[in-house]
């Protein structure tokens, strides 16, 4: 057996395949022009945007898992943000937070984490209210957190990146 993938490798490949769910998202909402798309359509957008939602949770996921060894228990991502936020990096740690809670969002639908999104929003994303979601199937698609805007993912995995190095970097000092 060989090596398994380090965490940036993992990244690249999520990065690579959401790029393919992204271009297809785009493409459905160029070809249907704000109009109600055909059912095959909106079936079309539909699978590409459960599939781009898999893949955020999924990257999300094996970073918490890959470097949950910084950390002896205890909830990573709450942990990392305030190692973050006593290391001075702000930021990186309100972004950090801010994904987490899409992550479950995706995960979990309404609750605790989608109220805090609705209350305090963010440039990164855009939440829905849970009203404006509709089964239509008509229409697209829409999830409570719109994660299919561009930008999206390159900002999760960024973010990612710049969480995995600032653990790393601790970790070698």
């Amino acid at each position: 057996m060989g090596d398994p993938q380090n965490l940036l490798e993992l990244v690249a490949a999520a990065r690579a395949n959401a790029k393919a769910f992204e271009d297809r998202i785009s493409e459905i909402l160029q070809l249907t022009d704000g109009q109600n798309g055909s059912d095959a359509q909106v079936e079309d957008l539909r699978a590409a945007t459960v599939a781009l939602e898999l893949a955020a949770v999924d990257i999300y996921s094996v970073f918490e898992a890959r470097m949950q060894h910084h950390f002896r228990r205890g909830p990573f991502s709450r942990k990392l943000k305030s190692l973050l936020l006593a290391s001075g990096k702000t930021a990186l740690a309100d972004r950090i937070h801010q994904y987490y809670l899409v992550i479950n969002v995706l995960k979990h639908g309404k609750g605790a984490s989608y109220r805090e999104l609705l209350k305090s929003p963010s440039a990164l994303f855009a939440v829905n209210p849970a009203e404006d979601i509709s089964d239509d199937e008509l229409q697209a698609p829409a999830g409570l957190v719109d994660i299919s805007a561009p930008g999206f993912f390159d900002g999760l995995t960024s973010t990612i990146i710049e969480a995995y190095h600032f653990l790393e970097n601790r970790q070698a000092s």
